[in-house]
C-alpha cells in the first residue's frame, strides 16, 4: 500500500462509515514473517502465559485456542508491529491525534467449532471518557462468510452512544448488544471478507460482529490491535473492577 498517499482517503471513509479496510496492508513476504512469529508464539510463549490471557474454545483441547491477550509483552517482533508499524500510523490518522497502544490480541475461530462473535461496541468494554479509541484487525489467512468474516453496521459510530449490552456466553466477548437485529440494522450491514494482509480498523462506537466458522477444514486467524487516543480518559477503577468480576465469573464457570 502507498500508505502516505492513501491516509487522507482512509480518514474520510473512516469518519463517514466508522470503519475502513486496507486490502492489503502487508504484502506476501511481510505476512509470511508475521505468520511465522504467530506460529512460534503459539508453541513457545503460550505455555508461559497466565490463564486469564489464554482463551480456548474447548479447554480440554489445547489446539483450540481462540484468543490471546497482550502479545507485545512476550514478543519483540509483535512489540515493533504494535508500537512502530503502519498500524499505529493508521490509528493516529483516523483518530486525528496521537495514540496510546493498549492491547494486541490473537483471534481464532477453529474449523467447525469457532463460535459467532456477538454484535457489540468495543468502547463498552473500554471504560473511557471521552471514548476515543480504535480497534484494528489483520487477517492472517483468507476470511469469508463461511469461516466468520467481520460485519459492520455502517455509520453506527455517529450517535456517540452505546446501545444496550448484556452478558453473553461467548468467551472473550462477555458483553453483547441486546437490541440488535432490526430491519434498519440489516439494511446498514456491511460484510468484510479479505485475504491474508487485509486490515480493518473501526471506531470504538462502531457496531460489529462475526459469524461462526462453518468450515470443516479452515480456521480463521487474525491479529487485533487496540489504541486509545491520548485525549481519552480511562476510569481505571471501573475497568479493574469489571475485569476482576469477569475473571472470577469465568473461573467459577471453569472457562479459564
Amino acid at each position: 500500500m502507498n500508505q502516505q498517499r492513501l491516509l487522507p482517503e482512509l480518514k474520510s471513509r473512516f469518519d463517514r462509515d466508522g470503519f475502513v479496510a486496507v486490502d492489503p496492508l502487508f504484502d506476501a513476504e511481510q505476512m509470511a514473517q508475521i505468520r511465522a512469529e504467530v506460529d512460534r508464539f503459539l508453541v513457545e510463549e503460550v505455555p508461559r502465559m497466565p490463564p486469564e490471557r489464554v482463551y480456548y474454545e474447548d479447554r480440554a483441547d489445547r489446539a483450540s485456542i481462540k484468543q490471546l491477550q497482550k502479545l507485545y509483552e512476550y514478543s519483540a517482533f509483535f512489540h515493533r508491529l504494535m508500537f512502530d508499524g503502519p498500524v499505529r500510523q493508521i490509528a493516529e490518522t483516523v483518530l486525528g491525534e496521537a495514540v496510546v497502544p493498549q492491547n494486541m490480541q490473537f483471534f481464532n475461530k477453529p474449523a467447525g467449532i469457532g463460535q459467532a462473535t456477538p454484535p457489540h461496541q468495543d468502547g463498552y468494554y473500554f471504560h473511557l471518557q471521552p471514548c476515543r479509541a480504535v480497534t484494528g484487525w489483520l487477517a492472517l489467512e483468507p476470511v469469508d462468510d463461511e469461516n466468520g468474516c467481520i460485519h459492520y453496521l455502517r455509520g453506527s459510530h455517529q450517535s456517540r452512544t452505546f446501545r444496550p449490552h448484556g452478558f453473553t456466553q461467548v468467551l472473550g466477548f462477555s458483553q453483547g448488544m441486546t437490541d440488535f437485529g432490526s430491519e434498519e440494522d440489516r439494511a446498514a450491514t456491511v460484510a468484510c471478507p479479505g485475504r491474508p494482509g487485509t486490515f480493518l480498523i473501526h471506531d470504538a462506537y462502531t457496531v460489529h460482529w462475526a459469524g461462526a466458522n462453518r468450515s470443516a477444514t479452515r480456521s480463521r486467524r487474525a491479529l487485533g490491535f487496540i489504541y486509545y487516543a491520548v485525549s481519552a480518559g480511562l476510569d481505571q477503577v471501573s475497568k479493574d473492577a469489571y475485569q476482576q468480576r469477569l475473571d472470577e465469573r469465568l473461573r467459577i464457570e471453569g472457562r479459564i
